[in-house]
Protein backbone atom coordinates (compact mmCIF):
# COMPACT_ATOMS: atom_id res chain seq x y z
CA UNK A 1 0.00 0.00 0.00
CA UNK A 2 0.75 3.93 -0.98
CA UNK A 3 1.24 6.13 2.01
CA UNK A 4 0.04 8.87 0.38
CA UNK A 5 1.17 11.32 3.58
CA UNK A 6 4.99 10.45 2.99
CA UNK A 7 5.74 14.08 0.78
CA UNK A 8 3.10 15.65 3.58
CA UNK A 9 5.39 14.57 6.55
CA UNK A 10 8.44 15.26 4.66
CA UNK A 11 7.51 18.83 3.67
CA UNK A 12 6.60 19.13 7.38
CA UNK A 13 10.19 17.74 8.06
CA UNK A 14 12.07 19.95 6.28
CA UNK A 15 10.01 22.80 7.42
CA UNK A 16 11.07 22.24 11.50
CA UNK A 17 14.61 21.30 10.05
CA UNK A 18 14.33 25.35 8.49
CA UNK A 19 12.65 26.08 11.57
CA UNK A 20 15.44 25.03 13.64
CA UNK A 21 18.20 26.28 11.41
CA UNK A 22 16.62 30.15 11.23
CA UNK A 23 16.77 29.79 14.98
CA UNK A 24 19.81 28.91 15.50
CA UNK A 25 21.46 31.65 13.12
CA UNK A 26 19.10 34.16 15.26
CA UNK A 27 20.30 32.72 18.40
CA UNK A 28 23.75 32.76 17.10
CA UNK A 29 23.88 36.15 15.46
CA UNK A 30 22.47 37.46 18.90
CA UNK A 31 24.87 35.99 21.00
CA UNK A 32 27.80 37.87 19.49
CA UNK A 33 25.85 41.37 20.54
CA UNK A 34 24.71 40.15 23.94
CA UNK A 35 28.02 39.08 24.78
CA UNK A 36 29.41 42.82 23.76
CA UNK A 37 27.04 44.24 25.80
CA UNK A 38 27.81 41.97 29.09
CA UNK A 39 31.37 42.92 28.47
CA UNK A 40 30.13 46.63 29.39
CA UNK A 41 33.28 47.96 27.37
CA UNK A 42 33.13 52.06 27.21
CA UNK A 43 33.32 54.02 23.67
CA UNK A 44 35.53 55.98 23.28
CA UNK A 45 35.83 59.45 21.27
CA UNK A 46 39.91 60.01 20.45
CA UNK A 47 41.08 63.32 19.48
CA UNK A 48 43.95 63.84 21.15
CA UNK A 49 47.61 64.88 21.04
CA UNK A 50 50.60 62.71 23.10
CA UNK A 51 53.91 64.58 23.07
CA UNK A 52 56.46 60.95 23.78
CA UNK A 53 60.09 60.98 24.97
CA UNK A 54 59.15 64.65 26.34
CA UNK A 55 63.32 64.79 27.16
CA UNK A 56 64.54 65.43 24.25
CA UNK A 57 63.79 68.71 22.75
CA UNK A 58 62.81 67.79 18.73
CA UNK A 59 59.44 66.62 18.15
CA UNK A 60 60.20 66.56 14.73
CA UNK A 61 58.15 63.11 14.05
CA UNK A 62 54.50 63.71 13.84
CA UNK A 63 52.87 60.14 13.59
CA UNK A 64 48.55 60.39 12.81
CA UNK A 65 46.46 57.03 14.07
CA UNK A 66 43.71 57.14 12.15
CA UNK A 67 40.56 54.66 13.00
CA UNK A 68 38.12 53.14 14.96
CA UNK A 69 37.37 51.63 18.32
CA UNK A 70 40.75 49.69 17.39
CA UNK A 71 43.35 52.65 16.95
CA UNK A 72 41.16 53.99 20.12
CA UNK A 73 42.35 50.82 22.15
CA UNK A 74 38.89 49.87 23.56
CA UNK A 75 39.68 46.88 25.15
CA UNK A 76 42.61 47.42 27.37
CA UNK A 77 42.87 49.54 30.30
CA UNK A 78 44.53 52.82 28.74
CA UNK A 79 44.99 54.53 25.49
CA UNK A 80 48.57 54.32 26.76
CA UNK A 81 48.08 50.34 25.99
CA UNK A 82 46.78 51.06 22.47
CA UNK A 83 48.65 50.00 19.36
CA UNK A 84 49.45 53.39 18.04
CA UNK A 85 50.68 54.60 21.57
CA UNK A 86 53.00 51.62 21.74
CA UNK A 87 53.91 52.56 17.79
CA UNK A 88 54.71 55.96 18.73
CA UNK A 89 57.25 54.97 21.79
CA UNK A 90 58.84 52.45 19.17
CA UNK A 91 59.44 55.37 16.44
CA UNK A 92 61.03 57.77 18.38
CA UNK A 93 64.93 57.80 19.39
CA UNK A 94 67.04 59.66 21.93
CA UNK A 95 67.00 62.71 19.91
CA UNK A 96 63.47 62.76 18.34
CA UNK A 97 60.50 63.04 19.87
CA UNK A 98 57.59 61.74 18.66
CA UNK A 99 53.67 63.70 18.73
CA UNK A 100 50.88 61.37 18.09
CA UNK A 101 47.70 62.63 16.89
CA UNK A 102 45.01 60.03 17.50
CA UNK A 103 41.99 59.99 15.58
CA UNK A 104 39.68 57.78 16.30
CA UNK A 105 35.91 56.80 17.10
CA UNK A 106 34.16 53.99 18.37
CA UNK A 107 31.76 52.39 15.58
CA UNK A 108 33.43 54.48 12.67
CA UNK A 109 32.90 53.19 9.40
CA UNK A 110 35.08 54.71 6.63
CA UNK A 111 31.72 57.58 5.69
CA UNK A 112 32.58 58.38 9.38
CA UNK A 113 35.95 59.18 8.91
CA UNK A 114 35.47 60.54 5.66
CA UNK A 115 33.14 63.48 7.36
CA UNK A 116 34.31 63.25 10.59
CA UNK A 117 37.91 62.50 11.11
CA UNK A 118 40.10 62.79 7.68
CA UNK A 119 39.83 66.31 7.52
CA UNK A 120 41.53 67.01 11.02
CA UNK A 121 43.75 64.62 10.44
CA UNK A 122 45.29 65.80 6.37
CA UNK A 123 45.70 69.32 8.56
CA UNK A 124 47.95 68.01 11.25
CA UNK A 125 50.49 68.15 8.82
CA UNK A 126 51.40 64.50 9.42
CA UNK A 127 55.07 62.27 8.48
CA UNK A 128 53.69 58.75 9.26
CA UNK A 129 49.98 57.57 8.66
CA UNK A 130 48.76 54.23 9.87
CA UNK A 131 45.01 53.75 8.30
CA UNK A 132 42.99 50.97 10.02
CA UNK A 133 39.39 51.05 8.86
CA UNK A 134 37.07 48.48 7.57
CA UNK A 135 35.67 46.04 10.71
CA UNK A 136 32.54 47.99 11.30
CA UNK A 137 31.91 48.31 7.37
CA UNK A 138 31.76 44.64 7.55
CA UNK A 139 29.73 44.57 10.48
CA UNK A 140 26.77 46.52 9.43
CA UNK A 141 26.65 45.26 5.95
CA UNK A 142 28.31 48.22 3.90
CA UNK A 143 28.66 47.03 0.29
CA UNK A 144 32.14 46.45 -0.98
CA UNK A 145 31.75 49.15 -3.65
CA UNK A 146 30.63 51.58 -0.72
CA UNK A 147 33.98 50.86 1.25
CA UNK A 148 36.01 50.70 -1.90
CA UNK A 149 34.79 54.36 -2.81
CA UNK A 150 34.93 55.85 0.92
CA UNK A 151 38.32 54.12 1.16
CA UNK A 152 39.68 55.12 -2.39
CA UNK A 153 38.62 59.04 -1.09
CA UNK A 154 40.14 58.90 2.05
CA UNK A 155 43.52 57.58 0.23
CA UNK A 156 43.00 60.08 -2.11
CA UNK A 157 43.10 62.36 0.34
CA UNK A 158 46.17 61.64 1.97
CA UNK A 159 48.09 61.41 -0.60
CA UNK A 160 46.99 64.47 -1.91
CA UNK A 161 47.15 66.59 0.83
CA UNK A 162 50.17 65.48 2.74
CA UNK A 163 53.36 64.46 2.16
CA UNK A 164 53.49 61.61 4.70
CA UNK A 165 54.33 57.75 4.99
CA UNK A 166 50.79 56.13 4.75
CA UNK A 167 50.30 52.80 5.64
CA UNK A 168 47.22 50.83 4.95
CA UNK A 169 46.59 48.69 7.39
CA UNK A 170 44.77 45.44 6.65
CA UNK A 171 41.95 44.26 8.68
CA UNK A 172 42.83 42.21 11.05
CA UNK A 173 40.24 39.32 11.95
CA UNK A 174 38.66 39.49 15.74
CA UNK A 175 35.99 37.78 16.96
CA UNK A 176 37.00 34.61 19.34
CA UNK A 177 35.39 30.86 18.53
CA UNK A 178 33.46 31.39 21.20
CA UNK A 179 31.92 34.44 20.38
CA UNK A 180 31.30 33.75 16.89
CA UNK A 181 29.66 30.59 16.62
CA UNK A 182 29.60 28.95 13.17
CA UNK A 183 29.18 29.87 10.81
CA UNK A 184 29.98 33.39 11.60
CA UNK A 185 32.82 32.86 12.44
CA UNK A 186 33.57 31.88 9.00
CA UNK A 187 31.29 34.51 7.31
CA UNK A 188 33.03 37.50 8.82
CA UNK A 189 36.80 36.21 8.04
CA UNK A 190 35.59 35.48 4.24
CA UNK A 191 34.39 39.29 4.42
CA UNK A 192 37.38 39.97 5.90
CA UNK A 193 39.46 38.75 3.21
CA UNK A 194 37.47 40.74 0.71
CA UNK A 195 37.48 44.05 1.95
CA UNK A 196 41.25 43.41 2.28
CA UNK A 197 41.64 42.60 -1.06
CA UNK A 198 39.99 46.34 -2.00
CA UNK A 199 42.82 47.89 0.60
CA UNK A 200 45.58 46.27 -1.11
CA UNK A 201 44.71 47.03 -4.45
CA UNK A 202 44.04 50.65 -3.80
CA UNK A 203 47.43 50.82 -1.67
CA UNK A 204 48.99 49.68 -5.13
CA UNK A 205 46.80 52.36 -6.89
CA UNK A 206 47.90 55.30 -4.59
CA UNK A 207 51.49 53.94 -4.14
CA UNK A 208 51.41 53.84 -0.22
CA UNK A 209 52.37 51.01 1.99
CA UNK A 210 49.81 47.88 2.77
CA UNK A 211 50.91 46.44 6.08
CA UNK A 212 49.52 42.81 6.57
CA UNK A 213 47.94 42.60 10.12
CA UNK A 214 45.71 39.97 9.08
CA UNK A 215 47.87 36.92 8.16
CA UNK A 216 50.39 36.86 11.43
CA UNK A 217 47.46 37.38 13.78
CA UNK A 218 44.61 34.92 12.19
CA UNK A 219 44.96 31.48 14.07
CA UNK A 220 45.85 33.18 17.32
CA UNK A 221 42.96 35.73 17.31
CA UNK A 222 40.56 32.83 15.87
CA UNK A 223 40.73 31.11 19.04
CA UNK A 224 40.01 33.12 22.69
CA UNK A 225 42.83 34.10 25.06
CA UNK A 226 44.94 36.86 27.07
CA UNK A 227 45.00 38.43 23.62
CA UNK A 228 41.78 39.15 24.18
CA UNK A 229 39.13 41.53 26.33
CA UNK A 230 35.99 40.56 28.15
CA UNK A 231 34.29 40.93 25.07
CA UNK A 232 36.37 38.82 23.30
CA UNK A 233 36.08 41.13 20.36
CA UNK A 234 38.42 43.51 20.94
CA UNK A 235 42.08 43.22 22.20
CA UNK A 236 43.32 43.61 24.96
CA UNK A 237 46.86 45.18 26.23
CA UNK A 238 48.78 41.72 25.44
CA UNK A 239 46.79 41.82 22.27
CA UNK A 240 47.42 45.69 21.24
CA UNK A 241 50.97 44.92 21.59
CA UNK A 242 50.94 42.11 19.50
CA UNK A 243 49.24 44.03 16.81
CA UNK A 244 51.99 47.27 17.43
CA UNK A 245 55.22 45.13 17.13
CA UNK A 246 53.91 43.88 13.76
CA UNK A 247 52.89 47.03 12.58
CA UNK A 248 56.66 48.89 13.64
CA UNK A 249 58.70 45.44 12.21
CA UNK A 250 57.27 46.04 9.09
CA UNK A 251 57.39 50.36 8.69
CA UNK A 252 60.94 49.33 9.81
CA UNK A 253 61.53 46.44 7.33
Amino acid sequence: MVNNNRPRYCLIGLLLISLAVAVYFNRAYAHIYKTLGVAGLKPVDYTQTYYLNNMVKNFGLVYVSLGDSLTAGVGADNYQESYPYLLATKLGGPEQGVVLKDYSLTGAKTSDLLKSLLPAAVSSNPDIVTLLIGVNDIHNQVSLNDFRNNYEQILDRLTAETTARVYAVSIPFIGADNLMLPPYQFYFDYQTKRFNAVIKELATKYGVEYLDLYTPTLSLFKKSGRHYSADLFHPSAAGYKIWAEIIYDNIHK
